[in-house]
Order: C-alpha cells, then sequence, then structure tokens
C-alpha cells in the first residue's frame, strides 16, 4: 500500500483517539533556552519551563566560575587568605567591634580551611561552609546585637524610623553632631520598623529589632530570587554559593557591624536578573526601591532601562523606567515636602564632603586623599568622579548590555568609580561592585557577558525579507 501521507505531517488522528492533522515542527537545533513571557508580534519561543520541570542547560563555559570555585586549592587558599585578612583587625584597627570580629573570624576561616583540605570532597565545601558562616557571621553578630554594639548607621536608621513614627519625618532638622546626619533615603527607614516595634527590653527583642538582621535578610532573599531567574535550570540549589559568599570577610564583616549596603546589593542584583528576564513592572519596583534606599543606586536605573530598550524593545524599557520613576516619588516626595532642605542637607551635601560636619568615611581611597589636600583638592576630587561618571555614561550608551552579567559590569564599573573618587568613601563600599561582577556569573555558569539571545527579544528578529522583482 502507498501512503498519502505528506511528509513532516503526522498520521491523522480524530477527536476520541486522541489524533490530529498538525504538522510537526522541526525540532531545535541547539540547546533550549529559558526565556521570558512571549511578546505579541515576534515569533514564539520554546515553552517556558514548568514548576518541577528542568530546561536543559547550555554548554558550559571553559571557565566556569562554579567549576573553579570546586577546585580544592581554590578552597584552601581562599580559607587561608579569609583567615589572613581577619587576624589582621585584631592589630590594626582601632574599632573595637571590627577587632572582635577578627578575633572570630579568624580561627573559623583557618578550620574552614583544614576542612577542605582533609575532609571528602563531597562533605568538604559544605563543611567549611557552615564552619565559617557560623563563626565568622552568626557567632559574633548575636554578640554584638545582645550587647547593643553597632556602628553607627544602623543606629541612625533605627533612629529615622522612630522619627518617621512621632514626626512624620526621618529627618533630624538642626544636626549638630556626625550621628544626626542621615545620609539615605526615606525607604532605608523600613529597616528601622522591627526596633522601633519591639523596643530593646528583652533578649529576643534585642536580636528581633537589631536592623542588621533585616538587613540580611533582604540582601539574601533578593540573591536567591537573582539566582532563579539568571540559573539556566535547576540543576544546583543556591544555598552553598550563597553561603560561601555570605562567609567571606567581603560580607561577613559588613553584616556583623553595620550592613547598611547589603540589601542595596541585593537590589542591584535581582533589579539586572528582573530586566533580563522581561519582568518589566517588577523590575521597576525593585529600581524604585533601589532608587530610594541611597543615591548610589541611581546608576542602576538607566543601566537596567537601557537592558530592557536593547533586548525588547522601547515599551518595555519606557514602562520600567516610568514605574520606577512613579514609584521612587511616591516614596521620596513627602519628604521633599515635610523637609526638602533637611533632605538636602543630609542625603546630599553630607556624604559629597560639602557640610561643616564631615562624614567619618575615611578611607584612604584617591577621592580622600585628595580631598585632604584642601579646598583645591576636594574640587579635583568632584571633578574627576565627574568625568568618570561621563565616561561610564558614553560606554553605557555606545554598547548597551545585552545581558545581566553585561548591565552589572557596567553598573560595577560606574559605582567602583565614583566610590574610589568620592570625597569620602570607605573599603566597604567596593562590596557592592564586587558582588554585582561575582554573582551574576555563579547563577548564569559563565563569564562572558553575551549570553543566547532569546526568540522574543529584538536581537532575535530575522532580517526582513526582500520581495522578490
Amino acid at each position: 500500500m502507498v501512503s498519502t501521507r505528506t511528509p513532516g505531517t503526522s498520521r491523522p488522528r480524530g477527536r476520541f483517539t486522541g489524533r490530529s492533522g498538525t504538522p510537526v515542527p522541526p525540532a531545535p537545533a541547539g540547546p533550549s533556552v529559558r526565556y521570558g513571557r512571549l511578546r505579541r508580534g515576534l515569533a514564539p519561543g520554546p515553552f517556558p519551563r514548568q514548576r518541577g520541570g528542568s530546561a536543559p542547560a547550555p554548554p558550559p563555559d571553559r571557565l566556569n566560575p562554579a567549576r573553579l570555585a570546586s577546585l580544592r586549592r581554590v578552597q584552601v587558599l581562599g580559607c587561608a587568605i579569609a583567615a589572613g585578612w581577619a587576624a589582621a583587625f585584631p592589630l590594626v584597627s582601632n574599632l573595637p567591634n571590627q577587632r572582635l570580629w577578627g578575633t572570630v573570624a579568624a580561627p573559623a576561616y583557618a578550620v574552614a580551611g583544614l576542612f577542605c583540605l582533609v575532609l571528602p570532597r563531597r562533605f568538604a565545601a559544605r563543611a567549611a561552609a557552615v564552619a565559617a558562616l557560623l563563626g565568622a557571621v552568626l557567632v559574633p553578630l548575636v554578640l554584638l546585637a545582645l550587647q547593643g554594639r553597632h556602628q553607627s548607621e544602623v543606629m541612625v536608621v533605627e533612629r529615622s524610623a522612630h522619627l518617621l513614627l512621632t514626626t512624620g519625618s526621618p529627618y533630624l532638622p538642626h544636626p549638630a553632631v556626625v550621628t544626626d546626619y542621615d545620609p539615605y533615603l526615606p525607604a532605608m527607614t523600613l529597616f528601622g520598623m522591627p526596633r522601633a516595634l519591639f523596643g530593646n527590653g528583652s533578649p529576643a527583642a534585642r536580636l528581633a529589632g537589631d536592623a542588621r538582621i533585616w538587613f540580611a535578610l533582604a540582601f539574601l532573599g533578593c540573591l536567591l530570587a537573582s539566582w532563579r531567574l539568571l540559573r539556566p535550570s535547576r540543576d544546583r540549589a543556591p544555598l552553598l554559593p550563597l553561603a560561601a559568599l555570605t562567609a567571606s570577610p567581603l560580607i561577613a564583616l559588613a553584616l556583623v557591624v553595620g550592613g547598611v549596603d547589603l540589601p542595596l546589593i541585593g537590589v542591584c542584583c535581582l533589579a539586572m536578573a528582573l530586566a533580563e528576564r522581561d519582568r518589566t513592572i517588577a523590575a521597576g519596583l525593585v529600581l524604585a526601591l533601589a532608587c530610594t534606599l541611597k543615591w548610589t543606586a541611581w546608576p542602576a536605573l538607566p543601566v537596567a532601562v537601557l537592558l530592557l530598550w536593547r533586548l525588547y524593545g522601547r515599551r518595555p524599557a519606557a514602562r520600567a523606567g516610568l514605574t520606577a520613576l512613579g514609584a521612587g516619588l511616591v516614596v521620596i516626595l513627602p519628604s521633599v515636602l515635610a523637609r526638602a532642605d533637611a533632605l538636602r542637607e543630609q542625603v546630599v551635601r553630607f556624604p559629597l564632603g560639602l557640610t561643616a560636619i564631615h562624614t567619618p568615611a575615611g578611607s584612604p581611597l584617591p577621592g580622600k586623599v585628595l580631598a585632604g589636600l584642601g579646598p583645591t583638592g576636594h574640587t579635583v576630587s568632584l571633578a574627576l568622579m565627574t568625568v568618570g561618571g561621563a565616561g561610564v555614561t558614553i560606554w553605557l550608551l555606545a554598547r548597551p548590555p545585552v545581558s545581566a552579567i553585561a548591565a552589572a559590569d557596567l553598573l560595577a564599573g560606574g559605582l567602583a568609580i565614583a566610590f574610589m573618587l568620592a570625597p569620602a568613601g570607605r573599603f566597604g563600599y567596593l562590596a557592592l561592585p564586587v558582588v554585582l561582577l561575582i554573582w551574576p556569573r555563579l547563577a548564569a555558569r559563565r563569564l562572558s557577558g553575551r549570553r543566547p539571545v532569546p526568540v522574543n527579544c529584538l536581537l532575535a528578529r530575522p532580517d526582513p525579507v526582500l520581495p522578490r522583482s
């Protein structure tokens, strides 16, 4: 018998037998990639991954960051560097909180390195991460929280929440000393609300109300969410890399003694991941939160908007930008209307060193060294910071990012230049650009900023076919 079935179509199938005459589409040539939602008028991509399923991972990068971190010699070397870094604080720091952290954290890092060296590979990394997390984060944080010891910014955030509830503004009208200044935007008061609600009566209340606990929770939650968005498949849980990053001296010291910049780090990472996945409204809301925490997050807005424009077009980019601006104005406008002078003096002029009382941020970075030479050096520092920002802006416009990694790199470069050349800054501020460089790469499992282009983004549109003459 000769078959009359057209090649490329399935056999005729009826309604009750589960058969239909739908043509069988050809299988995709390359590996499937998880995409964002489909946009009208664009070619459809593979069906989004359902809950409980897993999408095939893309070809592994030759220099996979996760693979490098899994090497035993890399783990031992990292623990040795961390132990040496922590051991230096009791010797060189004049801040008692930092000396306490170094005293407790250095042995913990040494034990973690020993675990990496002697335990079987299957258990070594987990045991080392637990040891470092306990000794470098949990133990010193609980000790300092129960004693009520922290850096001044934690007190400033907790006081701002109390002022907002009692006076309607988080800013003191006439600051007289350094600790009277609040250099943060109004959304930062959210992390001080637990202290205003729980008080300091019992040890449990002191722990639950400590703003550092909520800084850390926001940081961890945002990094977990960005991992889920950027991970090409669910073949690995993020708990181990997140624990290792949190226990590293870069994050552990900041978390234990202050931690005010941790929410900003997490929110910036999450905003770039949402923009890559075309979650425009969510990206706009997250950007609004970032821009109402600290003014240093404002460069994240144009970077994320340009990433959306490059991948998905003007409408998604405009939607995210307008959402961020609208939500940000709703948060900031009440403080502007209530005490505009206090907000300008404390949020803008004080961090730039333009007030009579100077910020205590005094790490020997180039901008701080120049500002210490006098008014001329201060002006040179601001001019260099402006030139550096203009250079990053030109680079951003000339080569807009096409992935969350590329966007995070651009944001990290701009922030690093600003922190290095600002008249006042701390080494701790550099944690933001460092995490922006590391975390998206760990989540996406590649070092390169270029990524497989989704079918539903503008970069995947084929060239128009000219009609035959």
